[in-house]
């Protein structure tokens, strides 16, 4: 593999389902994390570099939601970060597979990353809330605890129900075949998408705009969740043995 154009087409068939999968991350993230990865390749960087390159963008903007006062212009430049950020998460993935250099370390360490990010983002808008916000009532401090509730159980929750299936999987007899990519679940799946999340902070210099968006969010968030717990449980549920 020598120049980007190379580099590129074969990252395009390295590539994860699409299944499950919003629009948003089918045709905006992933295709920039692909020529991130790119970049990365060419670079000489490793997978778990560009994880920790995605951590050092995504980390300080939200350092900057906690500790500077909201304006249209930390908007902007959170949102920006927090996409790249978001972007190099795809592309380390898409690396490790380009390059056989993926491991059980690497996922470790992607998760532990992704993990703190969905803790901190909501940590940082309450405090944000806390020291910059005229909030209407002291209960909209709750409002990101409950998100942020929302938030972590539901990537917890998915995480053990990809490997709980696939413990499962293992020892279920071969010749099941996969469900057809859905455009209808990918169109549904826009509102959970965290880089769509993202977009509520360009709102940041509007904070009355900025809580009402990010407390719709919060519910939609929390109704996914309760829809993907009582899926994920019947899914398991049927890989009971006998």
């Amino acid at each position: 593999m020598g120049n980007t154009g190379t580099v590129l087409r074969e990252l395009r068939g390295a590539q994860k389902s699409a299944k499950g999968v919003s629009l948003y991350s089918r045709y905006v993230n992933r295709p920039a994390g692909r020529v991130l990865a790119a970049g990365a390749y060419r670079a000489g960087l490793t997978p778990n570099q560009v994880t920790l390159v995605s951590a050092a963008f995504t980390y300080a903007a939200l350092a900057a939601v906690a500790l500077v006062e909201p304006s249209w212009t930390l908007g902007l430049a959170v949102y920006a970060a927090l996409a790249v950020g978001f972007a190099f998460d795809s592309a380390d993935g898409q690396l490790a597979r380009l390059t056989g250099r993926g491991g059980p370390d690497g996922e470790w360490l992607d998760h532990v990353v992704d993990c703190g990010k969905l803790l901190l983002v909501h940590a940082a808008v309450l405090i944000s809330f806390y020291r910059f916000g005229e909030l209407p009532s002291d209960a909209w401090l709750l409002l990101p605890l409950g998100f942020q509730v929302a938030a972590v159980v539901t990537f917890c929750g998915g995480l053990l129900r990809e490997q709980l299936g696939k413990a499962a999987a293992a020892g279920a007899p071969a010749g099941s075949t996969a469900a057809p990519v859905s455009r209808v679940r990918a169109v549904a799946l826009l509102p959970a998408d965290y880089g769509v999340f993202c977009l509520v902070f360009l709102l940041l210099g509007a904070p009355g705009a900025f809580r009402a968006g990010y407390a719709v969010l919060a519910v939609v968030h929390t109704l996914f969740l309760a829809a993907f717990l009582t899926k994920w449980f019947r899914e398991l549920r049927a890989l009971r043995p006998g």
